[in-house]
């Protein structure tokens, strides 16, 4: 029978050219193995689609014929394939997979023979001239997107289809051992591109940091790092900044690792609302543009792999070469990839001799996983320069000191970013790493480190005066926008309207109505909206840019800027132009205080008058003023009031209520001044006003000497 495999059919394919090919059950890998003896244009996955009897199939034996033998990446795959080939051998039926180009069929091996190999046969169901081998290059070249991907891709970065098989499955006259080991480092794309990749945030270095936050929230972390420290380099011989950043997500096995360097993968068809990472651009561009060289060291329950991404590396290079080096965990032992030891040392040769990291590096930042964790780390050198130097510059906190002394990192040139009438040059969040971490997600639950001090959280839409909740209907899609003034925004001179998608932030001080006629108009007024649903299609496309800093110019959009001028015009009209009771020594209190509980990550509401700063850096639900536990439900914002501090003038609460009231009528005064209206507004003129205060400071001054 075609199925059953002798010792000497195997060694009479001993000689031929092996191609690595992954195979696959409904979409879940069983094994990889090596195909000997492959046709021109063979896939390098196959996917079964049937199974069926071998005696239904009476025209196999005039098909042409290759060898499956077992090649896996670890212990898993290798009982996978075992379990997969007693299945065909103990009923005698056949695998049947169909690619675009080729049917094929994977005969049971002989009974009594161990399951190392068996034959496969195949037939192409299209013409090979439709794909023309000759514009493919000599060299042999394994794609790794297109051998190990998940979503089995075939469109790679650099070259067609049809290129990429030809060179997959070409036939070089020289063949070695070391040539085919190293085929997966290479991708057909010049190094030079991953220049091109780093221009996606060249605006703005933040937007960068943003992808790997973004990509620890999809891991589902409840914690991450970020820090600029600085290691010793051997190929400079000094120390360098490296840009490290950690987390303790659910990690990455070795396809996910594979897809992460991979250039782009297929978009879902629908949207998820829980990620926000979907074009498969966000590591490359994202590290290309903080620096040159970036390496991964991720870890999951049962695996740890290393990426290399570096343009060190390739300097010179025509083809690009990223290393990956993985290994399969039972517990804290490690076994190395199965699928090619000369693959592995080679790549972890290129790992030590183009970067700061040896064996007892690695080894020392693999121990900061603890022993069942997970989490995935990357470490970027060469950082963007700025002149003579750094793009970035970093500033370390001082151990227990107070929230002033916070370490952080921050922009160099300390640009604000560009917005329609916009005049004020003091907007942090444009140039400093904590203040845009401290707004990123609209609901906050993870926390994030920056030079080693933890960032507060300030979420906006908790920490408005006046506020008011602005429900509406655009497109026929619901939407609700939260409007109220902020205290700290009003001394910055700042307004607008923060968006966000899929919980995090896109767009920041957003002018919409008057707002961009005057730049004093709406001073202090925030307003923030969620905008995930609206910007979805039902067909899974999303209306945001993929470096996640900005929308699509669309109709949605379109109608939102219009939807979001006319709330914040009649806001500004009914609640901040008529009140008078704003005094230059005012402040806008937030309508409730709240804290956030470090160990559940929910806000609690703080009772009126309690004053937040005073308690502890690390606080919990049972702890006072909320005596409460972790299990209660979060409150939700409600609409406020205007409020007024019971401190905001500077008198004592011991005073005498009558002269409390006299200090509020002669120091009531229009918001002209603070808010742009016109002076007519105020109470009384200001020779009154000031004769008052002349009278007020004198009758102090004698209660002072009688005291």
């Amino acid at each position: 029978m075609m199925g059953d495999l002798g010792v000497e059919d195997e060694l009479s394919f001993e000689d031929r050219f092996k191609q690595y090919v992954m195979v696959k059950k409904d979409g879940k890998i069983i094994c990889s193995t090596q195909c000997l003896n492959p046709p021109v244009n063979m896939p390098s996955i196959w996917n079964i689609t049937d199974i069926v009897r071998q005696e239904k199939l009476d025209f196999l034996s005039e098909l042409s014929r290759c060898l499956l033998r077992r090649s896996p990446e670890n212990s898993h795959q290798e009982k996978e394939w075992d379990a997969f080939l007693g299945f065909l051998q103990k009923y005698k039926k056949v695998a049947i997979g169909k690619h675009e180009r080729f049917q094929f069929f994977i005969l049971p091996p002989k009974e009594g023979s161990s399951f190392n190999c068996t034959f496969a046969c195949y037939r192409e169901r299209r013409k090979p001239s439709e794909c023309p081998v000759g514009k493919a290059s000599g060299s042999t070249s394994h794609v790794i997107e297109d051998a190990c991907s998940p979503c089995n891709e075939e469109a790679v970065i650099g070259a067609q289809t049809c290129d990429l098989s030809a060179k997959a499955s070409g036939r070089p006259e020289k063949t070695n051992v070391q040539n085919i080991s190293l085929e997966s480092n290479f991708v057909h794309a010049n190094p030079s591109y991953l220049k091109t990749l780093g221009h996606t945030h060249s605006g703005w270095s933040f937007g960068a940091i943003a992808e790997f936050v973004d990509n620890s929230r999809d891991a589902k972390a409840t914690k991450l790092e970020i820090s600029i420290d600085m290691i010793y380099s051997r190929v400079v011989g000094r120390e360098i900044p490296m840009l490290c950043i950690i987390d303790d997500g659910c990690g990455m096995n070795h396809q996910e690792m594979l897809q992460m360097v991979s250039f782009g993968h297929k978009q879902p068809d629908a949207d998820d609302p829980n990620r926000i990472g979907r074009f498969g651009i966000g590591f490359k561009t994202g590290a290309m543009k903080l620096g040159k060289d970036a390496l991964v060291l991720t870890q999951t329950t049962n695996s740890r792999s290393i990426a290399f991404l570096s343009q060190t590396l390739n300097e010179g290079k025509d083809n690009l070469e990223i290393p990956v080096v993985s290994y399969y965990r039972y517990g804290q032992f490690m076994e190395l990839d199965k699928q090619n030891e000369t693959l592995f040392k080679h790549n972890l040769k290129a790992i030590k001799e183009f970067s700061p990291f040896d064996k007892y590096l690695i080894g020392q930042k693999v121990g900061l996983f603890s022993k069942d964790g997970t989490g995935t780390h990357i470490y970027i050198w060469n950082l963007d320069e700025w002149g003579p130097n750094y793009s970035l510059q970093w500033e370390s906190g001082i151990t227990g000191g107070s929230s002033f002394h916070q370490g952080d990192i921050l922009i160099r040139s300390r640009r604000v970013r560009a917005r329609p009438g916009q005049m004020t040059q003091m907007v942090p969040l444009d140039y400093s790493l904590r203040s845009y971490l401290e707004v990123i997600f609209l609901d906050p639950r993870i926390k994030i480190y920056v030079q080693g001090s933890q960032v507060k959280s300030r979420p906006l839409a908790r920490s408005l005066n006046r506020t008011v909740v602005e429900n509406g209907t655009i497109m026929g899609k619901l939407v609700q926008l939260t409007l109220g003034c902020n205290q700290l925004e009003w001394e910055e001179a700042n307004c607008g309207i923060f968006l966000y998608w899929h919980g995090r932030l896109i767009e920041a001080y957003k002018r919409v109505g008057s707002m961009m006629h005057n730049g004093d108009r709406g001073r202090g007024v925030i307003g923030v909206i969620d905008v995930t649903n609206l910007m979805a299609e039902d067909n899974g496309h999303v209306w945001v840019h993929n470096n996640k800093q900005g929308f699509q110019d669309c109709e949605v959009y379109a109608e939102l800027e219009k939807w979001l001028g006319e709330r914040s015009d009649k806001y500004l009209d009914e609640h901040v132009d008529k009140v008078e009771l704003k005094a230059g020594s005012g402040v806008y209190k937030p309508d409730n205080e709240w804290v956030q509980c470090d160990k559940c990550r929910k806000w609690r509401m703080l009772r009126h008058g309690f004053n937040s700063k005073t308690l502890p850096l690390q606080w919990f639900c049972y702890m006072k003023p909320f005596n409460g536990k972790c299990e209660s439900s979060e409150q939700e914002v409600e609409p406020g009031v205007i409020t007024i501090s019971s401190k905001r003038l500077g008198y004592s609460s011991t005073e005498d209520p009558e002269e409390i009231k006299c200090k509020l009528s002669r120091q009531a005064v229009g918001t002209s001044k603070n808010m742009g209206e016109n002076d007519s507004s105020h109470t009384m003129d200001d020779d009154q006003a000031k004769n008052s205060s002349a009278q007020t400071r004198k009758r102090l001054r004698r209660s002072c000497r009688k005291s």
